[in-house]
Protein backbone atom coordinates (compact mmCIF):
# COMPACT_ATOMS: atom_id res chain seq x y z
CA UNK A 1 0.00 0.00 0.00
CA UNK A 2 1.21 3.34 -0.73
CA UNK A 3 1.98 5.34 2.65
CA UNK A 4 0.26 8.94 1.36
CA UNK A 5 -3.12 7.82 0.24
CA UNK A 6 -3.65 4.35 1.80
CA UNK A 7 -4.13 2.79 -2.07
CA UNK A 8 -3.16 -0.38 -3.07
CA UNK A 9 -0.31 -1.05 -5.52
CA UNK A 10 -2.53 -1.39 -8.74
CA UNK A 11 -4.59 1.81 -7.61
CA UNK A 12 -1.11 3.80 -7.18
CA UNK A 13 -0.22 2.99 -10.52
CA UNK A 14 -3.33 3.96 -12.24
CA UNK A 15 -3.40 7.21 -10.51
CA UNK A 16 0.04 8.00 -11.47
CA UNK A 17 -0.43 7.25 -15.04
CA UNK A 18 -4.07 9.10 -15.25
CA UNK A 19 -2.24 12.03 -13.34
CA UNK A 20 0.66 12.12 -16.21
CA UNK A 21 -1.81 11.92 -19.09
CA UNK A 22 -3.44 14.80 -17.61
CA UNK A 23 -0.15 16.67 -17.01
CA UNK A 24 0.84 16.28 -20.48
CA UNK A 25 -2.51 17.03 -22.09
CA UNK A 26 -2.02 19.73 -19.62
CA UNK A 27 1.45 20.96 -21.16
CA UNK A 28 0.28 20.59 -24.92
CA UNK A 29 -3.01 22.90 -24.27
CA UNK A 30 -0.97 25.55 -22.52
CA UNK A 31 1.81 25.28 -25.43
CA UNK A 32 -1.26 25.89 -28.26
CA UNK A 33 -2.39 28.45 -26.45
CA UNK A 34 0.88 30.10 -25.94
CA UNK A 35 1.55 30.14 -29.93
CA UNK A 36 -2.13 31.20 -30.64
CA UNK A 37 -1.69 34.15 -28.69
CA UNK A 38 1.75 35.11 -30.28
CA UNK A 39 0.00 34.93 -33.65
CA UNK A 40 -2.69 36.95 -32.37
CA UNK A 41 -0.08 39.13 -30.71
CA UNK A 42 1.36 39.45 -33.68
CA UNK A 43 -1.69 39.80 -36.04
CA UNK A 44 -3.06 42.66 -33.39
CA UNK A 45 -0.07 44.69 -33.94
CA UNK A 46 1.18 43.94 -30.27
CA UNK A 47 4.56 42.56 -31.29
CA UNK A 48 6.13 45.21 -33.24
CA UNK A 49 10.16 43.67 -33.59
CA UNK A 50 10.02 40.13 -33.60
CA UNK A 51 12.73 40.03 -36.30
CA UNK A 52 14.56 43.04 -34.35
CA UNK A 53 15.38 40.70 -31.32
CA UNK A 54 17.05 38.64 -34.12
CA UNK A 55 17.98 40.70 -37.10
CA UNK A 56 20.54 38.11 -38.08
CA UNK A 57 20.03 34.36 -39.26
CA UNK A 58 23.52 33.58 -37.88
CA UNK A 59 24.84 34.58 -34.77
CA UNK A 60 28.16 34.38 -32.31
CA UNK A 61 25.51 34.49 -29.53
CA UNK A 62 26.55 37.53 -27.52
CA UNK A 63 23.64 37.97 -25.84
CA UNK A 64 22.03 35.27 -23.39
CA UNK A 65 18.19 35.09 -23.90
CA UNK A 66 15.99 36.79 -21.21
CA UNK A 67 12.30 35.62 -22.07
CA UNK A 68 10.43 33.16 -20.38
CA UNK A 69 10.76 29.27 -21.43
CA UNK A 70 8.70 26.25 -20.07
CA UNK A 71 10.54 23.01 -18.49
CA UNK A 72 9.14 20.92 -21.59
CA UNK A 73 10.63 23.56 -24.45
CA UNK A 74 13.58 23.55 -22.47
CA UNK A 75 14.36 19.78 -23.13
CA UNK A 76 13.01 19.78 -26.56
CA UNK A 77 14.95 22.58 -27.54
CA UNK A 78 18.11 21.20 -26.31
CA UNK A 79 17.88 17.41 -27.44
CA UNK A 80 17.28 18.48 -30.98
CA UNK A 81 20.29 20.98 -31.26
CA UNK A 82 22.35 17.74 -29.51
CA UNK A 83 21.13 15.65 -32.10
CA UNK A 84 21.96 18.44 -34.64
CA UNK A 85 25.64 18.53 -33.10
CA UNK A 86 26.24 14.88 -33.16
CA UNK A 87 24.80 14.63 -36.86
CA UNK A 88 27.68 17.27 -37.70
CA UNK A 89 30.16 15.06 -35.82
CA UNK A 90 29.22 11.93 -37.47
CA UNK A 91 28.78 13.70 -41.08
CA UNK A 92 32.48 15.29 -40.30
CA UNK A 93 34.56 12.03 -39.61
CA UNK A 94 32.83 10.07 -42.67
CA UNK A 95 32.74 12.46 -45.10
CA UNK A 96 35.16 15.04 -44.46
CA UNK A 97 37.06 14.78 -47.88
CA UNK A 98 33.98 14.80 -49.65
CA UNK A 99 31.96 18.15 -49.19
CA UNK A 100 28.86 17.50 -50.97
CA UNK A 101 28.18 14.58 -48.78
CA UNK A 102 29.31 16.65 -45.61
CA UNK A 103 26.88 19.47 -46.76
CA UNK A 104 24.49 17.16 -47.41
CA UNK A 105 24.27 15.22 -44.44
CA UNK A 106 24.39 18.08 -42.34
CA UNK A 107 21.79 20.23 -44.37
CA UNK A 108 19.41 17.52 -43.92
CA UNK A 109 19.68 17.10 -40.50
CA UNK A 110 19.82 21.04 -39.82
CA UNK A 111 16.12 21.50 -41.59
CA UNK A 112 15.02 18.59 -39.71
CA UNK A 113 16.16 19.38 -36.02
CA UNK A 114 17.11 23.42 -36.02
CA UNK A 115 15.32 24.99 -39.25
CA UNK A 116 16.84 28.32 -39.91
CA UNK A 117 15.36 29.89 -42.89
CA UNK A 118 16.72 33.20 -44.74
CA UNK A 119 13.42 34.85 -45.36
CA UNK A 120 9.35 33.88 -44.89
CA UNK A 121 6.82 34.29 -42.26
CA UNK A 122 7.90 37.01 -39.13
CA UNK A 123 6.50 34.47 -36.84
CA UNK A 124 8.15 31.30 -38.57
CA UNK A 125 11.40 33.30 -38.78
CA UNK A 126 11.09 34.57 -34.80
CA UNK A 127 10.34 30.91 -33.55
CA UNK A 128 13.30 29.57 -35.60
CA UNK A 129 15.78 31.96 -34.15
CA UNK A 130 14.62 31.69 -30.86
CA UNK A 131 15.08 28.18 -30.48
CA UNK A 132 18.28 28.42 -32.36
CA UNK A 133 19.35 31.24 -29.97
CA UNK A 134 17.99 29.48 -26.85
CA UNK A 135 19.09 25.43 -27.32
CA UNK A 136 22.80 27.11 -28.04
CA UNK A 137 23.19 28.98 -24.32
CA UNK A 138 21.45 25.52 -22.65
CA UNK A 139 23.98 23.59 -24.05
CA UNK A 140 26.33 26.19 -23.19
CA UNK A 141 25.40 25.24 -19.60
CA UNK A 142 25.56 21.49 -20.35
CA UNK A 143 29.08 21.23 -21.91
CA UNK A 144 30.71 23.82 -19.64
CA UNK A 145 31.76 21.31 -16.74
CA UNK A 146 34.77 19.83 -18.13
CA UNK A 147 37.11 20.74 -20.83
CA UNK A 148 36.68 17.50 -22.59
CA UNK A 149 33.06 18.72 -22.69
CA UNK A 150 33.90 22.14 -24.05
CA UNK A 151 36.32 20.93 -26.44
CA UNK A 152 33.75 18.64 -28.10
CA UNK A 153 31.11 21.53 -28.27
CA UNK A 154 33.19 24.28 -29.16
CA UNK A 155 34.63 21.93 -32.23
CA UNK A 156 30.73 20.82 -33.08
CA UNK A 157 29.25 24.52 -33.16
CA UNK A 158 32.37 25.94 -34.98
CA UNK A 159 31.38 23.44 -37.59
CA UNK A 160 27.82 24.43 -37.61
CA UNK A 161 28.78 27.92 -37.99
CA UNK A 162 31.00 27.64 -40.65
CA UNK A 163 27.68 25.74 -42.86
CA UNK A 164 25.19 28.17 -42.09
CA UNK A 165 27.42 31.32 -43.03
CA UNK A 166 27.91 30.31 -46.65
CA UNK A 167 24.97 31.83 -47.42
CA UNK A 168 25.02 34.49 -45.28
CA UNK A 169 25.23 38.46 -46.03
CA UNK A 170 28.88 39.33 -44.64
CA UNK A 171 28.41 43.19 -45.10
CA UNK A 172 25.45 42.87 -42.34
CA UNK A 173 26.92 40.30 -40.62
CA UNK A 174 30.52 42.37 -39.89
CA UNK A 175 28.30 45.74 -39.70
CA UNK A 176 26.21 44.22 -36.89
CA UNK A 177 28.59 42.65 -34.80
CA UNK A 178 30.91 45.20 -35.22
CA UNK A 179 34.00 43.42 -37.12
CA UNK A 180 36.56 46.44 -38.42
CA UNK A 181 36.95 44.23 -41.68
CA UNK A 182 36.19 46.42 -44.54
CA UNK A 183 35.50 45.74 -48.30
CA UNK A 184 38.03 47.18 -50.31
CA UNK A 185 37.06 49.46 -53.38
CA UNK A 186 37.37 48.50 -56.83
CA UNK A 187 39.57 51.32 -57.66
CA UNK A 188 42.18 49.30 -55.06
CA UNK A 189 41.22 45.66 -56.33
CA UNK A 190 42.56 47.18 -59.80
CA UNK A 191 45.37 48.64 -58.19
CA UNK A 192 46.34 45.20 -56.57
CA UNK A 193 45.08 42.88 -59.58
CA UNK A 194 48.22 41.25 -60.23
CA UNK A 195 49.16 40.76 -56.87
CA UNK A 196 45.69 39.11 -55.93
CA UNK A 197 45.67 36.68 -58.73
CA UNK A 198 49.40 35.32 -58.17
CA UNK A 199 48.41 35.17 -54.60
CA UNK A 200 45.44 33.13 -55.64
CA UNK A 201 44.80 29.21 -56.65
CA UNK A 202 44.55 29.55 -60.73
CA UNK A 203 42.65 32.64 -60.48
CA UNK A 204 41.71 34.13 -63.90
CA UNK A 205 41.63 38.12 -64.11
CA UNK A 206 37.49 37.53 -64.84
CA UNK A 207 37.65 35.91 -60.72
CA UNK A 208 39.93 38.64 -59.41
CA UNK A 209 37.55 41.31 -61.16
CA UNK A 210 34.41 39.50 -59.42
CA UNK A 211 35.10 38.93 -56.31
CA UNK A 212 35.07 40.63 -53.29
CA UNK A 213 37.91 41.42 -51.20
CA UNK A 214 38.16 42.26 -47.47
CA UNK A 215 41.13 44.15 -45.76
CA UNK A 216 42.02 42.53 -42.45
CA UNK A 217 44.59 42.10 -40.27
CA UNK A 218 47.46 39.61 -40.74
CA UNK A 219 47.30 38.48 -37.42
CA UNK A 220 43.30 37.41 -37.77
CA UNK A 221 44.43 35.86 -40.57
CA UNK A 222 47.18 33.47 -39.34
CA UNK A 223 45.29 30.31 -41.00
CA UNK A 224 45.18 31.48 -44.44
CA UNK A 225 48.37 32.93 -44.29
CA UNK A 226 50.29 29.75 -43.36
CA UNK A 227 47.70 28.25 -46.62
CA UNK A 228 49.70 31.07 -48.89
CA UNK A 229 46.69 32.06 -50.51
CA UNK A 230 46.58 35.30 -49.69
CA UNK A 231 47.77 38.49 -50.30
CA UNK A 232 50.00 40.21 -47.34
CA UNK A 233 50.99 43.85 -47.47
CA UNK A 234 51.76 46.27 -44.51
CA UNK A 235 50.08 44.43 -42.01
CA UNK A 236 46.99 43.64 -43.72
CA UNK A 237 45.62 40.93 -45.84
CA UNK A 238 43.43 40.74 -48.41
CA UNK A 239 41.13 38.11 -48.37
CA UNK A 240 38.38 37.26 -50.94
CA UNK A 241 34.51 36.51 -49.37
CA UNK A 242 34.57 33.20 -49.39
CA UNK A 243 37.72 32.18 -47.01
CA UNK A 244 36.37 35.08 -44.94
CA UNK A 245 34.35 32.90 -42.91
CA UNK A 246 37.48 31.13 -41.87
CA UNK A 247 38.55 34.36 -40.08
CA UNK A 248 34.94 34.77 -38.51
CA UNK A 249 34.94 31.00 -37.61
CA UNK A 250 38.22 31.95 -35.79
CA UNK A 251 36.49 34.70 -33.79
CA UNK A 252 33.35 32.68 -33.04
CA UNK A 253 35.53 30.13 -31.60
CA UNK A 254 37.27 32.72 -29.29
CA UNK A 255 34.24 34.71 -27.84
CA UNK A 256 32.77 30.76 -27.54
CA UNK A 257 35.60 29.62 -25.45
CA UNK A 258 36.22 32.26 -23.41
CA UNK A 259 31.91 32.32 -22.69
CA UNK A 260 32.11 28.10 -21.86
CA UNK A 261 35.46 29.04 -19.26
CA UNK A 262 33.29 32.01 -17.42
CA UNK A 263 30.00 29.83 -17.40
CA UNK A 264 32.29 27.11 -15.99
CA UNK A 265 32.60 29.26 -13.34
CA UNK A 266 28.88 30.57 -13.12
CA UNK A 267 27.75 26.92 -12.97
CA UNK A 268 27.72 26.43 -8.81
CA UNK A 269 24.64 28.98 -8.73
CA UNK A 270 22.57 26.32 -10.18
CA UNK A 271 23.32 23.89 -7.66
CA UNK A 272 20.37 24.61 -5.83
CA UNK A 273 17.70 24.46 -8.48
CA UNK A 274 16.76 20.73 -8.54
CA UNK A 275 14.42 21.09 -12.28
CA UNK A 276 17.30 22.02 -14.61
CA UNK A 277 20.99 20.86 -12.90
CA UNK A 278 19.80 17.08 -13.60
CA UNK A 279 18.69 18.14 -17.11
CA UNK A 280 21.44 19.48 -17.73
CA UNK A 281 24.33 16.90 -16.28
CA UNK A 282 22.23 14.26 -18.45
CA UNK A 283 22.64 16.23 -21.76
CA UNK A 284 26.11 15.23 -21.86
CA UNK A 285 25.62 11.76 -20.79
CA UNK A 286 22.59 10.54 -22.59
CA UNK A 287 22.00 9.11 -25.33
CA UNK A 288 19.80 10.66 -28.50
CA UNK A 289 18.19 7.68 -29.23
CA UNK A 290 15.30 5.49 -28.12
CA UNK A 291 15.09 3.62 -24.54
CA UNK A 292 14.30 0.09 -25.91
CA UNK A 293 12.68 -0.76 -23.19
CA UNK A 294 11.58 -4.67 -23.07
CA UNK A 295 8.24 -3.88 -23.82
CA UNK A 296 8.78 -2.50 -27.03
CA UNK A 297 10.75 -5.74 -28.27
CA UNK A 298 9.56 -6.16 -31.90
CA UNK A 299 9.94 -9.57 -30.88
CA UNK A 300 10.50 -12.72 -28.52
CA UNK A 301 13.97 -14.55 -27.80
CA UNK A 302 14.45 -17.91 -25.96
CA UNK A 303 17.86 -18.85 -24.23
CA UNK A 304 18.25 -21.34 -26.99
CA UNK A 305 18.33 -18.45 -29.67
CA UNK A 306 21.06 -16.64 -27.86
CA UNK A 307 24.12 -18.07 -29.16
CA UNK A 308 23.09 -17.79 -32.55
CA UNK A 309 22.46 -14.16 -32.14
CA UNK A 310 25.55 -13.92 -30.63
CA UNK A 311 27.40 -14.78 -33.57
CA UNK A 312 25.32 -13.00 -35.73
CA UNK A 313 24.05 -10.06 -34.02
CA UNK A 314 25.31 -8.81 -31.09
CA UNK A 315 27.31 -5.45 -31.03
CA UNK A 316 30.99 -6.20 -29.54
CA UNK A 317 30.52 -5.15 -26.14
CA UNK A 318 27.79 -7.76 -25.99
CA UNK A 319 30.00 -10.02 -28.04
CA UNK A 320 32.86 -9.94 -24.99
CA UNK A 321 30.10 -10.05 -21.92
CA UNK A 322 29.01 -13.04 -23.18
CA UNK A 323 32.40 -14.49 -24.02
CA UNK A 324 33.32 -13.94 -20.60
CA UNK A 325 30.02 -15.52 -19.04
CA UNK A 326 30.69 -18.31 -21.03
CA UNK A 327 34.15 -18.75 -20.13
CA UNK A 328 33.73 -17.98 -16.51
CA UNK A 329 30.38 -19.07 -15.40
CA UNK A 330 30.08 -16.12 -13.89
CA UNK A 331 29.26 -12.12 -14.12
CA UNK A 332 29.95 -9.71 -11.84
CA UNK A 333 27.57 -6.84 -11.33
CA UNK A 334 28.42 -4.27 -13.72
CA UNK A 335 28.49 -6.61 -16.25
CA UNK A 336 25.32 -8.39 -15.19
CA UNK A 337 23.27 -4.80 -15.60
CA UNK A 338 24.85 -4.40 -18.63
CA UNK A 339 24.13 -7.67 -20.21
CA UNK A 340 21.23 -8.36 -18.68
CA UNK A 341 19.15 -5.14 -19.40
CA UNK A 342 20.27 -5.63 -22.98
CA UNK A 343 18.82 -9.46 -23.42
CA UNK A 344 15.78 -7.52 -22.19
CA UNK A 345 15.85 -5.15 -24.79
CA UNK A 346 15.54 -7.61 -27.71
CA UNK A 347 12.90 -9.54 -26.37
CA UNK A 348 14.35 -12.07 -23.30
CA UNK A 349 11.29 -12.36 -20.96
CA UNK A 350 12.14 -12.83 -17.58
CA UNK A 351 11.12 -16.36 -17.09
CA UNK A 352 13.99 -17.00 -19.76
CA UNK A 353 15.68 -14.79 -18.46
CA UNK A 354 16.11 -15.69 -15.39
CA UNK A 355 16.72 -19.69 -17.15
CA UNK A 356 19.65 -18.07 -19.12
CA UNK A 357 21.47 -16.91 -15.78
CA UNK A 358 20.60 -20.37 -13.63
CA UNK A 359 22.10 -22.08 -16.21
CA UNK A 360 25.01 -19.81 -16.97
CA UNK A 361 25.51 -19.36 -13.78
CA UNK A 362 26.75 -22.98 -12.65
CA UNK A 363 28.94 -23.08 -9.90
CA UNK A 364 25.74 -21.59 -7.75
CA UNK A 365 23.55 -24.04 -6.69
CA UNK A 366 19.78 -23.43 -7.25
CA UNK A 367 18.89 -22.29 -3.98
CA UNK A 368 21.77 -19.75 -3.35
CA UNK A 369 21.11 -17.83 -7.09
CA UNK A 370 17.56 -17.72 -5.62
CA UNK A 371 19.11 -16.46 -2.79
CA UNK A 372 21.82 -14.02 -4.66
CA UNK A 373 20.85 -13.08 -7.83
CA UNK A 374 16.89 -14.21 -8.96
CA UNK A 375 15.68 -10.45 -7.09
CA UNK A 376 18.05 -8.03 -9.25
CA UNK A 377 16.68 -9.99 -12.50
CA UNK A 378 13.19 -10.16 -11.35
CA UNK A 379 13.87 -6.10 -10.34
CA UNK A 380 14.86 -4.89 -13.92
CA UNK A 381 11.98 -6.35 -15.46
CA UNK A 382 10.00 -4.03 -13.14
CA UNK A 383 8.79 -6.60 -10.87
CA UNK A 384 10.25 -5.97 -7.47
CA UNK A 385 11.08 -2.53 -5.99
CA UNK A 386 9.60 0.37 -7.46
CA UNK A 387 8.35 -1.59 -10.20
CA UNK A 388 10.18 0.72 -12.71
CA UNK A 389 11.16 -0.94 -16.34
CA UNK A 390 14.16 -0.29 -16.61
CA UNK A 391 15.66 0.79 -20.30
CA UNK A 392 18.54 -1.20 -21.13
CA UNK A 393 22.33 0.91 -21.24
CA UNK A 394 22.81 3.45 -24.56
CA UNK A 395 26.37 4.17 -25.50
CA UNK A 396 26.83 6.95 -23.85
CA UNK A 397 26.03 5.42 -20.55
CA UNK A 398 28.65 2.51 -21.31
CA UNK A 399 31.38 5.12 -23.01
CA UNK A 400 31.28 7.16 -19.64
CA UNK A 401 30.44 4.90 -16.94
CA UNK A 402 32.67 3.19 -14.47
CA UNK A 403 35.57 1.94 -16.20
CA UNK A 404 36.11 -2.03 -15.80
CA UNK A 405 38.29 -3.05 -13.22
CA UNK A 406 39.99 -6.13 -12.52
CA UNK A 407 37.61 -9.00 -13.49
CA UNK A 408 34.99 -7.17 -14.77
CA UNK A 409 34.08 -7.38 -18.49
CA UNK A 410 31.36 -4.15 -18.78
CA UNK A 411 32.02 -0.98 -20.77
CA UNK A 412 32.75 -0.12 -24.32
CA UNK A 413 35.81 -2.43 -25.47
CA UNK A 414 36.48 0.68 -28.18
CA UNK A 415 36.94 2.71 -25.62
CA UNK A 416 37.64 0.91 -22.76
CA UNK A 417 40.10 -2.00 -24.42
CA UNK A 418 43.87 -1.00 -24.77
CA UNK A 419 45.49 -1.27 -28.35
CA UNK A 420 46.39 -4.83 -28.38
CA UNK A 421 43.41 -6.21 -26.54
CA UNK A 422 41.07 -4.49 -29.30
CA UNK A 423 43.41 -5.68 -32.12
CA UNK A 424 43.26 -9.34 -31.07
CA UNK A 425 40.02 -9.23 -29.99
CA UNK A 426 38.78 -8.23 -33.51
CA UNK A 427 41.37 -10.42 -35.12
CA UNK A 428 39.52 -13.32 -33.43
CA UNK A 429 36.32 -12.30 -35.15
CA UNK A 430 37.81 -12.91 -38.40
CA UNK A 431 37.83 -8.42 -38.98
CA UNK A 432 40.60 -8.44 -41.99
CA UNK A 433 43.70 -6.63 -41.55
CA UNK A 434 42.51 -3.29 -43.08
CA UNK A 435 39.21 -3.23 -41.07
CA UNK A 436 41.06 -3.36 -37.88
CA UNK A 437 43.27 0.12 -38.89
CA UNK A 438 40.32 2.08 -39.97
CA UNK A 439 38.85 1.24 -36.35
CA UNK A 440 41.96 1.73 -34.49
CA UNK A 441 42.13 5.26 -36.39
CA UNK A 442 38.52 6.19 -34.90
CA UNK A 443 39.18 4.90 -31.66
CA UNK A 444 42.41 6.93 -31.63
CA UNK A 445 39.99 10.01 -32.59
CA UNK A 446 38.00 8.77 -29.82
CA UNK A 447 35.26 8.23 -32.60
CA UNK A 448 33.96 5.18 -30.28
CA UNK A 449 30.87 5.06 -31.49
CA UNK A 450 31.79 5.75 -34.89
CA UNK A 451 34.38 3.12 -34.68
CA UNK A 452 31.44 0.81 -33.81
CA UNK A 453 29.50 1.83 -36.78
CA UNK A 454 32.71 1.14 -39.04
CA UNK A 455 32.54 -2.40 -37.11
CA UNK A 456 29.55 -3.06 -38.12
CA UNK A 457 29.53 -2.33 -41.62
CA UNK A 458 32.88 -4.91 -41.69
CA UNK A 459 30.54 -7.88 -40.20
CA UNK A 460 27.58 -6.92 -41.93
CA UNK A 461 29.56 -7.16 -45.61
CA UNK A 462 28.22 -3.53 -46.22
CA UNK A 463 30.61 -0.41 -47.64
CA UNK A 464 28.44 2.24 -45.36
CA UNK A 465 25.81 1.67 -43.13
CA UNK A 466 22.43 4.63 -43.61
CA UNK A 467 22.79 4.85 -39.58
CA UNK A 468 25.18 5.67 -36.83
CA UNK A 469 25.31 3.72 -33.69
CA UNK A 470 24.37 4.85 -30.82
CA UNK A 471 22.78 2.20 -28.74
CA UNK A 472 23.60 -1.95 -28.35
CA UNK A 473 20.01 -3.15 -28.96
CA UNK A 474 19.71 -0.51 -32.39
CA UNK A 475 23.15 -2.29 -33.27
CA UNK A 476 20.99 -5.85 -32.82
CA UNK A 477 17.80 -4.83 -34.48
CA UNK A 478 19.62 -3.04 -37.66
CA UNK A 479 21.73 -6.25 -37.63
CA UNK A 480 18.39 -8.66 -37.50
CA UNK A 481 17.13 -6.18 -40.28
CA UNK A 482 20.14 -7.16 -42.89
CA UNK A 483 20.33 -10.72 -41.55
CA UNK A 484 16.90 -11.22 -42.06
CA UNK A 485 16.39 -9.46 -45.20
CA UNK A 486 13.82 -7.14 -44.27
CA UNK A 487 15.79 -4.49 -45.84
CA UNK A 488 18.37 -4.65 -48.60
CA UNK A 489 21.64 -2.08 -48.29
CA UNK A 490 23.38 -1.77 -51.29
CA UNK A 491 27.55 -1.16 -51.72
CA UNK A 492 26.81 2.76 -52.29
CA UNK A 493 27.72 5.18 -50.13
CA UNK A 494 25.03 6.58 -48.34
CA UNK A 495 24.10 9.87 -46.17
CA UNK A 496 24.45 8.71 -42.32
CA UNK A 497 21.08 9.85 -40.60
CA UNK A 498 20.71 11.81 -37.79
CA UNK A 499 20.48 10.23 -34.74
CA UNK A 500 16.15 9.72 -33.42
CA UNK A 501 14.19 10.08 -30.05
CA UNK A 502 15.99 10.76 -26.52
CA UNK A 503 14.92 9.74 -23.47
CA UNK A 504 16.67 12.21 -21.16
CA UNK A 505 15.41 11.46 -17.61
CA UNK A 506 14.96 7.23 -18.26
CA UNK A 507 14.68 6.02 -14.92
CA UNK A 508 17.73 3.34 -14.65
CA UNK A 509 19.12 0.72 -12.06
CA UNK A 510 21.85 2.18 -9.47
CA UNK A 511 25.04 2.53 -10.99
CA UNK A 512 27.55 0.05 -11.59
CA UNK A 513 28.83 -1.26 -7.71
CA UNK A 514 32.48 -0.47 -7.32
CA UNK A 515 32.02 -3.57 -4.88
CA UNK A 516 33.00 -7.11 -6.72
CA UNK A 517 29.39 -8.67 -5.83
CA UNK A 518 26.27 -7.14 -5.17
CA UNK A 519 24.02 -9.69 -4.16
CA UNK A 520 19.95 -9.24 -3.52
CA UNK A 521 20.69 -8.45 0.28
CA UNK A 522 22.65 -5.45 -1.05
CA UNK A 523 21.10 -4.67 -4.20
CA UNK A 524 17.44 -4.30 -1.39
CA UNK A 525 18.95 -2.55 0.89
CA UNK A 526 19.87 0.17 -1.47
CA UNK A 527 16.73 -0.07 -2.95
CA UNK A 528 15.22 0.53 0.85
CA UNK A 529 17.40 3.68 1.47
CA UNK A 530 16.43 5.13 -1.66
CA UNK A 531 12.73 4.74 -0.97
CA UNK A 532 13.48 6.17 2.68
Amino acid sequence: RCRSCATTNNQRLRHQHHAHSTMAAHTKRIRRQAKKKFADDWGAGKVTDVVGSYPLRVQLYDLPPTDSLSLEEFEEFAVDRLKLLKSIEHAKVRFGANKAEYEAAVRKAAMKLVPLAPSGDMVQLYRERRKDHVSHFILRLAYCRTEELRRWFLTQECELFRYRFEGEKAAEFLTHYKLKYTPISEQKREDLHDKLKKAGFRLTDADVSGTEYYEVPFEEALDLVRRRGIYVNKGNAYVPKKELVSILCGVFRARLSAALTAASKALPNLEEDERLLPMLKNLSRHDVGPNYSGNKATSSVTVADIPALANESFPLCMRVLYGSLKENQHMKHGGRMQFGLFLKGIGLSLENSLMFWRQEFKKIAGDSFDKKYAYTIRHNYGKEGKRTDYTPYGCMKIITGAAPAGGDHHGCPFRHFDEASLRSTMFKLKIPAAGIGEVMDLVKGNHFQIACTRYFELTHDINRADFSVNHPNQYFSESRKLRTGEHEVDDKVRTSSAPVATAMDTAEPAENNAEDEMDDAAFLSAELEMAA
